[in-house]
């Protein structure tokens, strides 16, 4: 079964943009999915909307077997865990407290609003900043981490949710190449030991060539190309990216074509 199943959607935003054009997908469960394409293509869109934060102006989404709506959305997010190009920690927080943030949905209201935590949340956030590495820094406030810290200290959070779904926009995108590869061996890691359904974007082709299962290729909010990393030869890039001229990023095209 299809862990997710996206379905002619379409996206056009109030100021006439027009960010996706009849996107149609399967993902299956427990795969490790990489989105490509040059900015603007409609990759962080696509990741918002099957967190629910965006909805499509015409099409379906759904995920494992429940269509996206008002009535489901509270119980897929609680399923779902989100990793942010920019981190999106509380800096004044410790480590341990952020990480714990991803156990909310699992409180009550009012637990919530209070940061209440039972003794077996504490347990799983611990056991997530062990699968990380980074138990050490448990009572550390989080803006003193490096970029490559926090961003473990992301990926704990989204593992404290318990989920069986992790969308990652541009998780390396704020980290150094050595950061970043690391990023990428612990969303591998995960993806296989857990079964979670792993959906990233990237802009550096070789991470994605290195650790996906698929690759699908975005321009323009349409996809160009969908297959396994090894049939994404130089051709195949032009594709996905050549009208990167047209909004003159030349360079950025070319960097993308040198390291893949």
């Amino acid at each position: 079964m299809s862990h997710i199943i996206v379905n002619r959607i379409e996206k056009q935003f109030p100021n006439g943009v027009q960010a996706l054009r009849g996107v149609s997908m399967e993902i299956a469960a427990g795969s490790f999915t990489v989105l490509i394409g040059p900015s603007g293509a409609g990759k962080s869109t696509l990741l918002r909307m099957l967190n629910g934060l965006e909805l499509p102006s015409s099409g379906t989404v759904s995920i494992e077997g429940q269509t996206l709506g008002p009535r489901v959305m509270q119980r897929i997010r609680a399923k779902t865990g989100m990793i942010f190009q920019h981190f999106n920690l509380v800096g004044r927080l410790s480590v341990m407290t952020n990480v714990l943030t991803g156990r909310l949905s699992h409180r009550s209201w009012i637990g919530s609003v209070l940061y209440l935590f039972h003794e077996r949340d504490l347990k799983i956030a611990h056991h997530a900043l062990e699968r990380v590495g980074i138990t050490e820094k448990a009572w550390e406030r989080a803006d003193r981490l490096s970029g490559g810290q926090q961003q473990r200290v992301g990926v704990a959070r989204a593992l404290a949710q318990g989920p069986r779904l992790i969308l990652a926009d541009e998780p390396v995108a704020s980290l150094d190449p050595v950061a970043g590869e690391e990023i990428m061996r612990l969303l591998r890691k995960i993806c296989d030991q857990d079964g979670i359904t792993v959906l990233v974007s990237l802009h550096q082709v070789a991470l994605a060539k290195r650790y996906a299962d698929r690759i699908i290729g975005l321009n323009a909010g349409k996809i160009v190309f969908d297959g396994a990393p090894k049939a994404l030869e130089h051709d195949v890039l032009n594709h996905i990216y050549r009208n990167q001229k047209a909004i003159g990023n030349e360079e950025h095209f070319e960097a993308q074509m040198a390291y893949a």
